[in-house]
């Protein structure tokens, strides 16, 4: 059976025949009112069991106007995170509210409040000093994926993706190469996205009797180090013939290093990623990736936190966002044995 639907701010209005801005006010206790009115939404509310969205509450109480985005130190090389803020700034442009960045050293030491109705967090990263603060904060908070574990406390609303779906539909495709060996780039524990392309990487291993082997790399990592991390891997396991890239941008980085060792894309190894990036498909070949959407992403996660804003939903939405494989010529047929 399905649990009832919560009352909505909306059908308190439309019980005491007012609208929306009206109840809100009189629920608030703020606004120009009139007492019958007041009391006509107060026995509303009560009759359809509303209770006041906290996160509303803070929207009222605040009135700045500004929802603020908290990302990754990598948001100025990355174009993953570029889209995903154009996304936020786009969805709240149209509801007319302001956008600002709070940068994550800054908002673990300050000494004055944070100037924002609301925040998007993305992708939370493990032993953050900046999130327990901010999440004890008291405002309203939206985070792209879920917490890690060693993070204390709650968000208010999480846009989160079955990454792990998303890496065992890429073995689908890198099954057409006929690899044996395949090595995956990642940050292991940063992220619940990293840890949830860990997962579906073993299980996708195990499903095919294959070893694993991660090679691991920071999360925020510059491109000389994903450079590194590319040839100590082949170093350390010369078999290695598909490599799958997790870090942002960084396919483009294992392409270049395969190049200058002498290794041809799609015949002796192969390269995908598990973020599409705008370059991948014009390279030769062009490079299988997992689409996560960034824009459409941001756009998600700011219409939840306006959404919670306005007590439109409850506190603790939790929904799924969807993501693809995009299947590419680097995965369009078998590689030769290597000799």
């Amino acid at each position: 059976m399905q649990e009832p639907r919560r009352a909505r701010l909306i059908d308190v209005a439309r019980r005491a025949g007012v609208g929306k801005t009206t109840a809100s006010d009189a629920l608030s206790g703020g606004g120009r009112v009139s007492q019958a009115t007041r009391e006509a939404v107060l026995e509303a509310a009560a009759d359809l069991g509303y209770s006041v969205n906290t996160a509303a509450r803070h929207l009222r109480g605040g009135a700045i106007g500004t929802i603020g985005i908290v990302l990754p130190e990598l948001v100025s090389r990355s174009s993953y995170y570029m889209a995903f803020t154009f996304g936020i700034v786009t969805s709240a442009a149209a509801h007319d509210i302001d956008v600002t960045i709070v940068s994550p050293s800054v908002s673990s030491g300050r000494s004055r409040p944070i100037r924002a109705d609301g925040l998007i967090i993305g992708d939370p990263l493990s032993g953050d000093a900046a999130l327990p603060a901010l999440m004890s904060s008291g405002i309203p908070i939206v985070t792209q994926e879920h917490l890690p574990d060693d993070i204390a406390g709650t968000p208010d609303g999480v846009i989160w993706s079955s990454h792990e779906a998303a890496m065992l539909r890429l073995f689908d495709e890198i099954d057409v190469t006929r690899a044996r060996h395949p090595a995956l780039l990642v940050a292991p524990d940063a992220t619940d996205w990293s840890r949830q392309l860990v997962s579906g990487y073993r299980q996708g291993c195990a499903a095919r009797d294959l070893e694993p082997v991660i090679a691991p790399i920071s999360f925020e990592a510059p491109w000389h180090a994903v450079r590194e991390a590319t040839e100590k891997l082949l170093q350390t396991h010369p078999d290695t013939d598909v490599i799958i890239c997790g870090p942002d941008s960084s396919a483009i980085e294992v392409v270049a290093v395969l190049g200058r060792l002498g290794r041809t894309i799609g015949e002796d190894i192969t390269v995908v990623s598990c973020v599409d990036h705008p370059s991948l498909p014009f390279l030769t070949p062009s490079i299988t990736s997992i689409d996560l959407r960034p824009r459409d992403s941001g756009v998600a996660c700011a219409e939840l936190l306006i959404d919670l804003l306005d007590g439109r939903v409850a506190s603790g939405t939790d929904v799924e966002f969807p993501v693809d494989v995009v299947a590419r010529d680097s995965t369009a047929r078998p590689l030769r044995v290597r000799s």
